[in-house]
Formats: structure tokens, sequence, C-alpha cells
């Protein structure tokens, strides 16, 4: 699962690291992007890498109206091929969702209580992000809606989940495919064969990876600042093990 991300770098930063050219208005410094958000993401057009704008939730391109967005954020990795919603973007819409974080939430628990009895507790928020501070690569889809009443497009994406790797499994059981720097000319390649797009398919490692708890206030989408990233003490009553 990936429900909410940091993508703070500028967009030359971001057009440079994934040899890209800018075609998207965003600014960086967005420290807490949440589903239906607008998003800088990286894709192949007739031979060029542009780096543009999409809306986070897919809206396949058969939807009557693009409320269909807000549920299809994630598509899973196991039924990307076969599923109505994704199939078409995996085979010829790719892209890749730079972020420098994504958020999980795991149930702090007081001393003595039980995993059965959770009333009043608050769920705390976790970090997830590169060991070496570069940016994650998401393997991403995007698709391209017409509103029928208006002729407008809307350029829409979605973020390709797997089974979560050990680290990141206490948290919760899906994580984002993280695409390694080369497998990025690959994921991107318009005429990418079926059989190498599924080997890309798979969990990061955990050793790539740090997890660390952060304060509540990324729990308000209205909150966007450096220091939801601030690492905080690990809680007493949360482990990871």
């Amino acid at each position: 699962m990936c429900g909410r991300f940091a993508q703070p770098r500028s967009p030359d930063e971001l057009a440079r690291i994934f040899r890209a050219r800018r075609v998207t208005e965003l600014e960086g410094d967005r420290f807490n992007v949440a589903p239906t958000d607008e998003v800088a993401a990286v894709v192949e057009r007739h031979g060029e890498r542009q780096l543009d704008t999409f809306r986070w939730g897919l809206v396949p391109y058969y939807a009557e109206t693009s409320r269909e967005a807000a549920r299809l954020i994630n598509a899973r990795a196991e039924t990307v091929e076969s599923s109505g919603a994704f199939r078409t973007a995996f085979r010829r819409r790719r892209c890749i969702v730079p972020a420098d974080a994504f958020y999980e939430w795991r149930r702090s628990l007081p001393a003595g209580e039980s995993r059965t009895t959770r009333a009043g507790t608050r769920p705390q928020p976790f970090a997830i992000r590169h060991l070496n501070g570069t940016p994650m690569a998401f393997a991403g889809l995007w698709s391209v809606w017409r509103d029928p009443s208006t002729a407008g497009r809307l350029f829409s994406c979605t973020i390709v989940t797997i089974t979560a790797n050990e680290l990141l499994a206490p948290l919760h059981s899906r994580m984002p495919v993280i695409l390694d720097a080369e497998a990025w000319d690959a994921w991107l390649d318009e005429e990418a064969e079926l059989p190498v797009l599924r080997g890309l398919l798979r969990p990061a490692p955990a050793g790539a990876l740090e997890v660390f708890p952060v304060g509540m206030g990324v729990n308000s989408v209205r909150n966007n600042d450096p220091t939801l990233l601030d690492r905080l003490p690990e809680p007493a009553n949360v482990s990871l093990s």
C-alpha cells in the first residue's frame, strides 16, 4: 500500500536525476502528497523522456466520471496484466513516480493492552526511505481520460504495489514497487516486452531502505513542511520485529 508520500525535490532536480525534460509546472517542497493530488512523474513519449504532471489516482479511459481516481491510487502487481482498469496502461503507459519517502501507520499499544482491544489508541506514522538518501522511483502507470461533458483531458497515474519485504511487513502487507536505477530504461521503454516488465515487479531489498517513526503532523493532509520527515525516538510500545 502507498497512500501518502513526500516529493520535496524541485522539478529541475528531478528532471536532472531521471534524465528527463521538464514539462511539469509543479514546484517542489511537497512533504505530504495525498490521493487525488497532482504529482510529478517521468514518462517516455515518442522516444523523449519527460517529467510531467499527473493526478494521483488513475482514471481509466472508459470511466464515466473522474471519481474513480480516489480508489485507484495503487495497482497490485499480481493482477496488473489482467485488471480491466490497469492492463492497457501496463502494456503501453508506464511511468516513474519519484519520492523521497512514503508513510505507513502502525497502531501503538499501551503497555499491557492486547491487539484485540485497540479502542483509544493512535496510529503511529513511520517514514520509509532509501538508506543512501537518493529518491525512490516508484513503478507507476498512467492514463488519459476525456471528460464527456467538456472534452477536456485528465492525465492520471497509479503506483504499483507488491508484497512487502521483511522490513516493512510489520507495518503493512504491501509496499510500492521501487525500481533500481538500472531498471528505469526498461520500465519506461515504450516497446518493452511483457516478460521483461514482469521481472521488474518485485519488492526492494530490505537492506536498501530504512524505516523510522515521525510525528503525528503527517496525519493531516493540511500539513506540509520538512519537519514531517523529522526522525522521532522509536516508541517503546511499537516494535518492527
